[in-house]
């Protein structure tokens, strides 16, 4: 009898002391910001700066850029990417702006112009932090005199681009999403682990490893490092599906040495459906699509985004 319950009793033990070494490898991993060299904007002073409150009290930034047509076509919110600001918005969307779309970017919490919010340290990860400043954002313009009327649609960089989608899942009146450099926590987190495994763990190890065991042993990490940093990452993944009969266009970079464009192509079969799109642009580098390919850029954004004004009109016919 103790023989039989020793044998699985050890193997579970031995399987958690392995989990808990490589954790403790994995953490400095994970929390360690990549160098994106992100620079900030500097201000335009054709813009109007905005402020609006968020939650715990603080009050984000940003700056809304309308358009020259009259009257607008709709509202593009832009997100920015970590460690860039929002007035970068028009290195993205200015097609976007010529096209007779009003665009309103912000900084989230703890970037740029925002307010920051103590003992929060945020990385490259999307958390609930991100998630719920641009919820605000979204509040703040929907009470707008000027702007609550207008279709609205989301554009997202990076980190921003995951914030984008995670909230538009949720909110059946964003009507459409575009998204560049996108990468979630899981897609991640396995992708550079089944690549890079062997530098810290013996491939006999791995070899023995199912895959079933490697994400448990992930998400743990993940989970470990919530309460390292206070926060709660947001798994996107659980949320994609929502976005099914929404198009979505994820703008991935061939040369992009930190997201492999496979990323985007997992993201958007766990969309599924027919609505979602994947551009991948060969010669540009992480976020850097329009400057290699502008005239492409800039026609799928403004195709994309003038689906949403053909919808509604077609509703008001």
């Amino acid at each position: 009898m103790w023989i039989v319950l020793g044998v699985p009793l050890g193997l579970v033990a031995l399987s958690l002391a392995v989990q808990a070494v490589c954790i403790t490898k994995i953490l400095p991993i994970f929390e360690h910001r990549p160098p994106f060299g992100v620079e900030s904007s500097p201000p335009d002073p054709d813009a109007e700066t905005m402020a609006f409150p968020s939650t715990h009290g603080l009050t984000l930034r940003g700056s809304l850029y309308r358009t020259v047509s009259q009257p607008a076509r709709g509202l593009i919110v832009f997100c920015p990417e970590m460690g860039g600001n929002h007035w970068s918005a028009m290195s993205y969307a200015q097609a976007l702006s010529d096209a007779g779309f009003h665009v309103f970017s912000f900084d989230f919490r703890n970037q740029g112009e925002s307010d920051h919010l103590p003992g929060y340290d945020p990385l490259h990860w999307l958390s609930e932090y991100e998630v719920a400043d641009l919820r605000a954002a979204l509040t703040y313009v929907r009470k707008h005199p000027d702007l609550r009327t207008l279709p609205l649609g989301l554009f997202g960089i990076s980190r921003g681009g995951c914030a984008a989608l995670a909230v538009a899942a949720e909110c059946d009146d964003v009507k459409l999403v575009a998204c560049e450099g996108l990468f979630t926590t899981r897609s991640m987190l396995l992708h550079y682990t089944l690549r890079w495994a062997s530098l810290y763990v013996p491939n006999w190890l791995m070899k023995f490893a199912p895959l079933w065991h490697i994400r448990i042993t992930l998400e743990m990490a993940r989970v470990a490092s919530q309460f390292r940093r206070r926060c709660r990452y947001t798994v996107l993944e659980r949320t994609l599906p929502r976005l099914r009969h929404r198009p979505v266009l994820m703008i991935a970079d061939g040369r992009d040495t930190y997201v492999p464009t496979e990323i985007a192509e997992q993201l958007g079969r766990l969309i599924g459906g027919d609505k979602y799109k994947v551009w991948i642009v060969p010669e540009a580098k992480h976020n850097a699509g329009r400057q290699a390919d502008p005239e492409g850029y800039d026609r799928r954004l403004v195709e994309l985004f003038s689906e949403m004004t053909a919808d509604t009109t077609s509703a008001m016919t």
